[in-house]
C-alpha cells in the first residue's frame, strides 16, 4: 500500500458527513447514501427470503457448484442492509466463486437484542436444510455483522446444530463492554468513530440488557467447537482490540484461528478496493480461507 493510498482513504473517511445528533432515520438514510455501490460486474443479484426475512442472493457467473456464504452486514445493529453491502459482499462472492445470501435481519432500536441473533440463526438453520453438507456453508460478516456471525454460531451450537466450514470476519464488533484499550488508544487515529458513536449503537441495540452476554459480546464467550475462524482488522480502528481479544479467546478454546491486522488501515477497509490495494488482497485471503477447495 502506498502512503498516498492510505492518506487518500483516511481523508475520504474523515471528510464524510457526520451528524452526532442525527435521528435513527437520518442515520440510516446517510448510511444508505454513503454505501450505494452496486454489485461487481458478473454478479447477479436476486431478491429472495431466508429464515423468514427478506434477503439478497448474489451469484457470480463462474460460481462453483454447491457452496454458499451466509453474509451478515455491518452497521452497528442499527443501520445498513444487504443493499448497502452489495459491493463488498458481491466482491467476496466473486472472488470465492460462491453463491452468497445476505438476510435483512431486524435492526434496533425497533428490534433490540437478541432479534438479530434470532434472525441469523434462522437463516443458518434454513441453509443447513438446503445444503448437501455443512461443509458447503460458510459465514462472513463485517463490523457488527462480524460479531453477529460469531453470535449466530454460538446460538447454533447451543441448539446442537452442526458447524459450517469456516467463518470470516472483517473488523468484527465483538466486545460491547468496551474492555479493550484500543477504544481509547486509537481515538483520533480512527478516521470514522469516536467512543460515543459506538455507545450510541450499543444503547440502541442492548438498552438495559447485559453487554457481557455471550451472544452480545462473543469475544467474551466460550468459543469451543467453533469452525476455523479468520479475523481481519485495520490497525487504525477503535475496535482493533475486539479482533485481538476474539482471536485470543478462540485460540484458548482450541479453535483454528487466523488473525490478520493490516497496518495503517481503518475499520472495514475491505469496502474500498478502488482506493487501496490491500482491500482486494484481504478479500482474496478471505475467499481462499472460506472454501480452499474452490
Amino acid at each position: 500500500m502506498s502512503r498516498q493510498q492510505r492518506e487518500a482513504l483516511d481523508a475520504l473517511l474523515r471528510n464524510a458527513p457526520k451528524s452526532p445528533d442525527a435521528t435513527v432515520a437520518e442515520a440510516r438514510a446517510g448510511f444508505d447514501q454513503m454505501f450505494q455501490a452496486p454489485a461487481p460486474d458478473g454478479v447477479t443479484v436476486r431478491d429472495t427470503t431466508l429464515g423468514g426475512r427478506p434477503a439478497l442472493e448474489l451469484e457470480p457467473a463462474d460460481r462453483a457448484a454447491g457452496t454458499v456464504v451466509l453474509y451478515l452486514h455491518g452497521g452497528g445493529y442499527v443501520v445498513g442492509s444487504p443493499r448497502t453491502h452489495l459491493a463488498l459482499a458481491g466482491d467476496l462472492a466473486r472472488r470465492a466463486r460462491t453463491r452468497l445470501v445476505s438476510p435483512d435481519y431486524r435492526l434496533a432500536p425497533e428490534h433490540p437484542f437478541p432479534a438479530a441473533v434470532e434472525d441469523g440463526l434462522a437463516a443458518y438453520r434454513e441453509l443447513l436444510g438446503q445444503a448437501d453438507s455443512p461443509s458447503r456453508i460458510a459465514l462472513a460478516g463485517d463490523s457488527a455483522g462480524g460479531g453477529l456471525a460469531i453470535a449466530t454460531l454460538l446460538a447454533a451450537r447451543e441448539e446442537g446444530l452442526p458447524m459450517p466450514a469456516a467463518v470470516a470476519t472483517f473488523s468484527p464488533w465483538t466486545d460491547l463492554t468496551f474492555s479493550g484499550a484500543s477504544i481509547e488508544t486509537k481515538l483520533g487515529i480512527d478516521p470514522i468513530f469516536v467512543r460515543s458513536d459506538l455507545e450510541g449503537y450499543r444503547t440502541h441495540y442492548l438498552g438495559q440488557q447485559d453487554p457481557s452476554a455471550p451472544t452480545a459480546s462473543p469475544a467474551l464467550a466460550d468459543l469451543a467447537g467453533l469452525p476455523p475462524l479468520l479475523i481481519q482488522a485495520g490497525s487504525n480502528e477503535l475496535l482493533l482490540d475486539d479482533a485481538v481479544l476474539l482471536a485470543a479467546r478462540a485460540a484458548a478454546a482450541d479453535v483454528d484461528v487466523t488473525l490478520r491486522v493490516w497496518g495503517g488501515l481503518p475499520h472495514v477497509f475491505q469496502h474500498h478496493t478502488a482506493l487501496v490495494e490491500e482491500a482486494g488482497q484481504a478479500l482474496d485471503e478471505a475467499a481462499r480461507f472460506l472454501f480452499p477447495h474452490v
